[in-house]
């Protein structure tokens, strides 16, 4: 039966090293090897020959120099360094401490296959020159000096491997604040996006029905130069409010992104009691619009904002697209069923000034609003050259114990203020 080996360490890249951390790093290895030059060479015995010391004295420190060089460069080949090291180790004391300097940069590799040659070379290389220094050693020395090599190269080992994978935990968390900071940062971004175009949908769908209207009222002194003065008047009086009410919008709009206003409050969200406010804005326009209300009771605010902007945007397009055209505007459902949206405006009853602006992103952003409650909207030519809009929203149903027309449970605590009108969708049917 096959398995799958574990994956080897993740090779994790080395720091680089200024000029003082390797001259500490070898210096340090220098005064472990002088140690244990030291002790070896109290274990010489008295009155050595010359010609038997001579290696301890000449020898043994040439080879050192030469380790403590090739350490320099063991971060560049670091497994023949090691090896070199290890085994020129055995005929010198003094390069002991380079040798554990370098097994232990090996080991904070994190590599076994790397590791397990030079710590046997370490080991075993030492057998072979016990007779370069004349020190009486009892009977099994050899076994205890495999076994303090062994104890040594494991230190080294077990040292350098602490050293890796703390390196690498230090790396992997340094990556994960990484990454999180980029999450962060695209994070914001997103915010960011949604945020303007959040804007950009509240602009054009309130901006765009002020300006249509504004628009419909200028086209009428334009045609109808035989206007009466109070008519005209009037229209003056509107195309002035209009406009004046589009620059409110536009200072409220504007104010939620005003950094030296951060408490400005936005603008009021529309709702569904809003509605006969919105008719009633577009007849005083001059335009002919006649609203029939069926629904029952009242829909909840996340519904009644997606109706408000369906009629908003449907009078928007009828002012522009078909001025003069009447416009009728259909609101049925009840709880447990749908809300649903209809407008139906006829052809054109007078010609545009002018082709009418071409922005495109009104019917596709209302889209998106109706998606967002779960309902469809449907848009297209009616057989007599004039438009339909319609909108079909869910209405979940009254919960037990809840009032219609209200997300509080039960019947509504009594208060000092005066109780609400009555609301036109709280009737079964309006026309206006």
């Amino acid at each position: 039966m096959e398995t799958d080996a574990a994956p080897p360490p993740r090779l994790v890249p080395l720091p680089p090293r200024g000029p003082w951390q390797q001259a500490v790093r070898l210096g340090a290895a220098a005064v472990v090897g002088v140690l244990l030059w030291l002790l070896t060479g109290a274990m010489l015995p008295r009155g050595c020959a010359e010609d038997s010391c001579s290696w301890f004295v000449t020898g043994d420190p040439l080879v050192a120099l030469g380790c403590l060089t090739a350490v320099a460069w063991r971060r560049r080949f670091p497994v023949p360094v090691a090896l070199a090291v290890a085994v020129a180790s055995a005929a010198s004391a003094l390069a002991s401490g380079a040798a554990l300097l370098a097994i232990g940069s090996l080991a904070a590799r994190r590599r076994p296959a790397e590791i397990a040659p030079v710590v046997a070379a370490f080991v075993i290389a030492p057998l072979f020159t016990t007779g370069l220094y004349p020190v009486e050693r009892p009977p099994g020395s050899p076994w205890i000096q495999l076994s303090l090599q062994l104890l040594t190269a494991g230190f080294a080992v077990a040292t350098g491997w602490a050293v890796g994978a703390r390196r690498a935990e230090v790396l992997s968390l340094r990556e994960r604040a990484r990454s999180a900071e980029r999450e962060q940062t695209a994070l914001a971004d997103r915010a960011r996006v949604l945020e303007r175009n959040r804007i950009a949908r509240e602009m054009h769908d309130s901006l765009a029905h002020r300006i249509s209207l504004v628009a419909l009222q200028a086209g009428a002194l334009d045609h109808r130069p035989d206007l009466p003065d109070e008519e005209r008047a009037v229209l003056v009086r509107g195309i002035a409010d209009g406009s004046y009410r589009a620059l409110e919008d536009l200072r409220d709009v504007l104010g939620v992104l005003r950094a030296e206003q951060p408490d400005r409050p936005e603008p009021p969200r529309p709702s569904y009691d809003r509605v006969p406010a919105l008719v009633d804005d577009a007849r005083a326009s001059g335009m002919d619009v006649t609203l029939t209300v069926g629904a029952t009771g009242e829909p909840p605010d996340a519904l009644g904002d997606v109706c408000y902007r369906v009629v908003r945007e449907a009078l928007t397009n009828a002012a522009k697209h078909a001025p003069g055209a009447p416009v009728r505007i259909t609101l049925d459902g009840a709880p447990g069923g749908a809300l649903g949206v209809a407008v139906r405006n006829g052809p054109a009853a007078r010609t545009r000034i002018g082709p009418p602006p071409a922005s495109g992103y009104g019917l596709p952003g209302l889209a998106e609003r109706v998606r967002a409650v779960g309902g469809t909207l449907d848009h297209h030519p009616a057989p007599d050259g004039g438009f339909t809009l319609t909108a079909r929203l869910p209405w979940p149903a009254d919960e037990p114990g809840r009032t219609a027309g209200t997300d509080e449970p039960g019947p509504r605590p009594s208060t000092d203020e005066p109780a609400r009108p009555s609301r036109p969708g709280d009737e079964p049917e309006r026309r206006s």
